[in-house]
């Protein structure tokens, strides 16, 4: 509908360009984020605060529910999400996020995520979780002027 909406989106997310966030949408529905745990991300000697993991989190399944709203003309806000930590993350940690929607309804988008800390040779899973995201139109926000 949109000539490359997550370009623009790109753009506009202070929050992703704030915290070093790459993201990529290959095809809708499916998202993947790339970022490193910078010295601002600290909240004890050297070990990542949970809510970076849970903001990123938030980044990874809410961009796959974004990628699909786009579709019909839409944007999604952040209704709930679950999740859990499984490894602590430090000082200069490279982690990815890939998420996926499950489910669009008429008003509600489900998607799961995982972020994995990269190491030489293998992903050591660090959070899982699972979020549902309101589907609401476009034009109905002070944002309809830019994916025209």
């Amino acid at each position: 509908m949109f000539d490359n909406p997550i370009e623009i989106y790109k753009r506009i997310n202070r929050f992703a360009q704030e915290n070093g966030m790459e993201l990529t949408v290959k095809t809708p529905g499916e998202s993947h984020y790339e970022m490193t745990v910078l010295e601002k991300h600290i909240s004890s000697p050297n070990v990542c605060h949970g809510g970076v993991v849970a903001g990123f989190m938030d980044s990874v399944l809410g961009s796959a529910a974004l990628s699909i709203a786009f579709q019909s003309g839409a944007l999604v806000s952040t209704v709930e999400f679950k999740i859990n930590y499984f490894h602590p993350l430090y000082l200069g940690d490279k982690l990815i996020g890939r998420g996926k929607v499950d489910f669009e309804g008429k008003k509600l988008i489900s998607s799961t995520g995982e972020i994995y800390k990269v190491t030489d040779n293998e992903e050591i899973l660090v959070a899982k979780a699972i979020g549902t995201f309101n589907k609401y139109p476009l034009d109905k926000t002070q944002f309809s002027n830019l994916f025209k």
